[in-house]
């Protein structure tokens, strides 16, 4: 059925704004078929790009091609935290002469705006002193990103919702923040599977989301702080229990910039996981 549905909205209209994708999606098909999928992806109407740097290579060229813009990457966290030894399996000769002010560079020659940090191993989460000292190491990453003409981003899990000493990371992260140096990207799936609702922190956290991920969530889930989930946990966006079209209205009202679908699991071929969610987005009138 969701073959079908996906295949029925890419031959749909467009979307009244930009809508974009997180490449994650389609990872599994990189970089073998990356010509393939980013045609599809385009043809379905997406317009915008969230990349992952070591796919930018193989992906950017493409993407101008088919008429994609890449308004945002994924860059790797030790670039900033210095941590390499917790990435071993991203890294395993270190980092080879690749620094943050090096990704910066390239970030602004490929006319990418948002540079996030996307992930902090298990390993790397430490007491509420550790959160405080990757803030500032987020801030120091962001003064060089914005003097760059671009701003930094801060992509979170549901761990950052977790109690910790009395607290949680997330509030520290929103303490620490310089606001104007580090903008969040929030994920509305993690964000309801810490137990939280995304339309009420969209309020409080007002004009400090700058980027969104959109997608679904499977119903009966319990409040959960690790990414140890069911794959089938993660739905397209309208098949599960999210109200999107509050979670859209709030997001404007928060002064969101970007909005990137993303499916971590899907169980179809990715580029129909994408085509349905955007088609549901449609009908949303997004």
């Amino acid at each position: 059925m969701l073959t079908g549905l996906a295949a029925g909205s890419a031959l749909s209209g467009a979307t009244k704004q930009p809508l974009g994708f997180q490449l994650y999606t389609i990872r599994k098909v990189l970089p073998a078929q990356a010509r393939e999928a980013l045609e599809r992806v385009a043809h379905t109407g997406y317009r915008e790009i969230e990349s992952i740097r070591s796919f930018n290579p193989v992906v950017l060229p493409l993407c101008k091609e088919f008429g994609i813009q890449a308004v945002s990457c994924h860059y790797d966290t030790p670039l900033v935290t210095g941590n390499f030894d917790a990435w071993k399996s991203e890294f395993p000769r270190g980092p080879e002469g690749f620094t943050w002010d090096k990704a910066v560079d390239d970030a602004a020659a490929a006319g990418v705006k948002y540079m996030v940090i996307a992930y902090l191993q298990p390993a790397e989460r430490g007491s509420l002193d550790t959160f405080r000292r990757y803030a500032d190491q987020f801030n120091k990453a962001g003064e060089a990103t914005r003097k760059a003409g671009m701003q930094f981003c801060y992509h979170h899990h549901a761990f950052e919702f977790g109690p910790k000493e009395g607290s949680r990371a997330i509030d520290v992260f929103l303490e620490r923040f310089d606001p104007k140096l580090v903008k969040f990207e929030m994920d509305v799936f993690w964000v309801s599977v810490a137990g939280q609702d995304p339309v009420e922190l969209l309020g409080k956290w007002k004009g400090r989301v700058a980027l969104i991920h959109l997608k679904d969530k499977a119903p009966g889930l319990k409040t959960h702080f690790a990414e140890n989930l069911s794959p089938n946990a993660f739905r397209e966006v309208g098949l599960g229990v999210l109200d999107f079209s509050k979670i859209l209205a709030a997001a404007r009202e928060a002064g969101v910039q970007h909005y990137f679908v993303e499916q971590d699991e899907m169980a179809e071929d990715p580029v129909d996981s994408l085509a349905y969610s955007y088609g549901t987005l449609e009908k949303l009138k997004f």
